[in-house]
């Protein structure tokens, strides 16, 4: 089965990346907005058993951080996504840092760029046009982030929460 792990902001960053994303990201209809802090990989059912227990020492082991959002950028010219940028935070890359250690799967096809995307698979004209409009506006977003959650993937597509895992010790 497919998993994938990610962070969900608040309803509020949510609405503002949907008001987008609901015309320019064609997996609108797939996943929430989300930060990425896991790529999709491929493991058994007995597979993620075993890293469950892992996600969860590590998600102990990690205090709640603030995730914040000034603006858009973009991934051109690899691809035409346009996206809101998380802004860079030591407490986010270690967490990602150790999703991609011991036991779980060497899957970085990419150097870890914290965002959440609002515009993808966009033709050239249409992307220069909307993130010429993006770039000039001031978004202003911050917030505590506690959790994050393992996702699985369903025959259509669509990605659902298999198990969340709340940052802090846990209490005996």
């Amino acid at each position: 089965m497919k998993y994938g792990i990610a962070i969900f902001p608040s309803k509020k960053i949510q609405d503002e990346a949907n008001s987008y994303r609901k015309r320019y990201d064609p997996h609108y209809a797939l996943i929430p907005p989300h930060i990425t802090i896991k790529e999709a990989f491929e493991v058994d059912d007995d597979v993620i058993d075993e890293l469950i227990p892992e996600l969860k020492r590590i998600a102990n082991e990690t205090d709640p951080f603030t995730i914040r959002i000034n603006k858009v950028s973009s991934f051109v010219p690899v691809t035409n996504t346009i996206y809101l940028k998380v802004e860079p935070d030591e407490k986010l890359t270690a967490l990602y840092e150790k999703l991609h250690t011991g036991q779980f799967p060497q899957n970085k096809k990419f150097a870890f760029v914290p965002h959440i995307t609002i515009g993808q698979k966009l033709l050239d004209d249409e992307y220069s046009d909307i993130f010429g409009r993006l770039k000039m506006k001031s978004f202003q977003f911050e917030e505590e982030v506690d959790r994050f959650q393992l996702l699985y993937q369903l025959e259509n597509g669509s990605w659902t929460v298999y198990e969340s895992f709340v940052f802090g010790k846990e209490l005996l």
